[in-house]
């Protein structure tokens, strides 16, 4: 079993791919983890794969979309595991395949608004655990957000436009809270994350989406990455792009 640091890490938008490389990078690191995911049918799997790694988690069910009900999930974690220390946001931000984005040419502003509903959530789960870690002068606050946000890419439509916004607000936290102890930092993702859900859906579709599953990340390595900038916390941003580079 890892030794346990004072501090939960919050996995909000806990799946197969990037959320559970974190879940198990940080709980390697002697965080108790806590998996937040709208689908509890796959919560017992989540758990038995981190028990054998020998991580203490448990798992929460909520939707991220009802933002104003995250403060009540984040106090349950807290009250069953401890303070969050680490608060990871990576909800998936459209559901392959069924909300694939329109092109930025035919975005129209109520697009906008439906894509910016997956901001909304980070801002209230910030909220929920600021005070804590202000308290305690320590905390960090990560955010998952796409390669949109600092590249041009048209088809993404209004997803470019809440990429950017998730990735502001990141970056700004950052900026006002290191005094107080507290890092906040972004991970910018261009490209197919191995093992989650939009990279089952793209590797089965190779007729629609020709070799764009051959784009792929390893969560592991971002993870990795993510953790190094916690530790480190010598910059609020990093890029991982096979889709342009």
């Amino acid at each position: 079993m890892s030794a346990r640091v004072n501090g939960t890490a919050v996995v909000l938008g806990a799946g197969p791919g990037l959320g559970m490389s974190m879940a198990h990078r940080f709980g390697r690191a002697g965080h108790a983890v806590a998996l937040v995911s709208r689908n509890p049918d796959r919560h017992a799997r989540y758990l038995a794969q981190l028990a054998d790694a020998g991580i203490e988690a448990a798992s929460f069910t909520a939707d991220v979309r009802h933002a104003d009900r995250l403060p009540q999930t984040l106090d349950a974690i807290s009250a069953r595991q401890g303070p969050v220390d680490v608060l990871y946001y990576g909800p998936a931000s459209i559901d392959a395949p069924k909300s694939l984005p329109k092109p930025i040419t035919e975005t129209s502003g109520r697009d906008v608004g439906e894509a910016m509903k997956f901001v909304y959530p980070a801002v209230e789960a910030v909220q929920a655990v600021l005070p804590g870690m202000r308290a305690r002068r320590s905390g960090a606050l990560l955010f998952a957000g796409g390669l949109s946000s600092v590249v041009p890419l048209p088809a993404l439509g209004a997803l470019a436009l809440s990429s950017a916004a998730l990735r502001n607000y990141a970056i700004t936290l950052n900026a006002a809270l290191a005094a107080d102890g507290i890092y906040a930092g972004t991970l910018t993702i261009g490209g197919i994350v191995r093992h989650g859900d939009i990279h089952r859906h793209v590797a089965a579709h190779p007729e629609r989406y020709g070799d764009l599953a051959a784009k792929t990340l390893n969560p592991d390595d971002i993870a990795d990455e993510a953790w190094s900038m916690v530790t480190r916390r010598d910059r609020a941003e990093a890029v991982f792009n096979v889709l342009t580079a």
